[in-house]
C-alpha cells in the first residue's frame, strides 16, 4: 500500500511538473508573440509626429477651427492677431479693397481684430472646414440670415460674448474679440482636417522671385522674399505690413490664386461687391523658399478641399508655415 500511495504521489508530481512547464512555454509564446507585435503595432504611431494639415507644422493635437473676418482699411491697421493664423485669405471688397478671412487653429492668439462684416463669398470658402466657428461683426440685412444658417458655429459679434471695442480708434474699425470667451461660445466647431494642402521639399524648378506684386483697384499687396526669415514679408500698398505683436506680416507659403471674380447677390452701401469664387478650376501662382511656382488648382465642390498642382499633375507642396491665399480675378 506503501509503494502505491508512493507511486500516485510522483505521477501527480510529474504532472504537475508537466503542466507548469507547459504553461511556462505557453506563456512564453504568448508573452513573445506579444511583445514582438506590439511595438511593431504601436511604434509607428508613438514615432509619427502630428503635423498641422494647415500648415504643416508639428501639432499636439488637432484643435477646433476659428475663422475670423478682419478688416484691412488703412484705418484698421495695424491688425492683431494675424501673426498667428494658419492661413490668410485675402478676398476684395467694394471700392476695390480687400479683407482677410484669417483661420486659426494651431495657435491662437488671446485678441483677434479688427473684425468687420461678412460678405457671401466667405461662406462658400468656409464649407471644405466642415462646420468651423465663423467670428464677424455682421453682414448685411438680407445677407445676414443667410450667413447665420449656414453651416457655421455662429459667432456673430451681435449674439455672443467676448467681443469689445478697442481704444485709440474709431468705429467701426475698433472691434476686437477675446479668442478664449469665442471658443467657450463655439461648441461643436470641426476639427482641423486635410482641405487639399501638401507639404514637403520644393520641386523641381520654379522662377527665382525676389518680389511680386498683385493689387486690386484700390489695393495692393507685394511679398518680398527673406532668405534670412526663411518666408515672405508682406507690404500692403507700398508700406510694411505691421502687426500690433511686433512681427512683419509674413508667409512661408504665397499663393496668388486666379479664379472667376463676379458680383454677389447683397448690396453692399447701394452697389454689388465682388464675389470671388473658390470652386472651380484655374490658374496658380506659389511663392516658396524665394521661387515662383506655376501651379493649377481645383475644388471641384463647396464641400471638400482645394487641391494644388504642378504642370506635371503632381502635388504642389507648401513650404511648412503659415500660408496666404490671395484671390485674384483671372487675367
Amino acid at each position: 500500500m506503501l509503494a502505491r500511495w508512493l507511486n500516485q504521489k510522483a505521477l501527480v508530481a510529474v504532472a504537475a511538473i508537466v503542466i507548469a512547464t507547459a504553461g511556462t512555454i505557453l506563456g512564453l509564446v504568448l508573452t513573445g508573440n506579444s511583445g514582438a507585435s506590439t511595438p511593431a503595432r504601436h511604434a509607428p504611431a508613438a514615432g509619427r509626429q502630428l503635423l498641422s494639415p494647415f500648415t504643416g507644422e508639428p501639432v499636439r493635437s488637432l484643435g477646433p477651427v476659428l475663422a475670423v473676418k478682419i478688416d484691412n482699411i488703412v484705418y484698421a491697421r495695424p491688425q492683431t492677431g494675424l501673426t498667428s493664423a494658419d492661413i490668410v485669405y485675402v478676398l476684395p471688397v467694394e471700392g476695390g479693397l480687400s479683407r482677410f478671412l484669417a483661420v486659426f487653429s494651431s495657435h491662437l492668439p488671446p485678441v483677434i481684430g479688427p473684425v468687420r462684416s461678412a460678405r457671401e463669398d466667405d461662406l462658400e470658402l468656409l464649407r471644405q472646414f466642415g462646420r468651423p466657428a465663423f467670428a464677424f461683426s455682421g453682414a448685411q440685412p438680407q445677407l445676414l440670415p443667410v450667413v447665420e444658417h449656414s453651416r457655421i458655429i455662429d459667432l456673430y459679434s451681435g449674439l455672443v460674448s467676448g467681443y469689445y471695442r478697442g481704444p485709440g480708434r474709431i468705429a467701426p474699425y475698433n472691434l476686437f474679440a477675446r479668442t478664449a470667451a469665442l471658443l467657450a461660445e463655439a461648441k461643436g466647431a470641426s476639427r482641423a482636417h486635410s482641405i487639399g494642402f501638401t507639404f514637403g521639399p520644393a520641386p523641381a524648378g520654379g522662377r527665382v522671385t525676389p518680389s511680386m506684386t498683385v493689387s486690386y483697384s484700390s489695393a495692393s499687396f507685394t511679398f518680398r522674399w527673406s532668405a534670412p526669415a526663411g518666408r515672405w514679408l508682406v507690404w500692403m500698398d507700398g508700406r510694411r505690413a505691421a502687426s500690433t505683436e511686433g512681427p512683419q506680416l509674413s508667409a512661408a507659403t504665397v499663393v496668388i490664386q486666379y479664379t472667376t471674380v463676379r458680383t454677389s447677390r447683397f448690396l453692399e452701401q447701394g452697389r454689388r461687391p465682388p464675389y470671388a469664387e473658390t470652386t472651380g478650376s484655374g490658374t496658380a501662382v506659389v511663392l516658396r523658399n524665394g521661387r515662383a511656382f506655376q501651379a493649377r488648382w481645383s475644388r471641384p465642390s463647396a464641400d471638400g478641399g482645394t487641391a494644388f498642382t504642378t504642370g506635371s499633375g503632381q502635388p504642389m507642396p507648401f513650404a511648412p508655415g503659415q500660408v496666404w491665399i490671395v484671390l485674384m480675378a483671372r487675367p
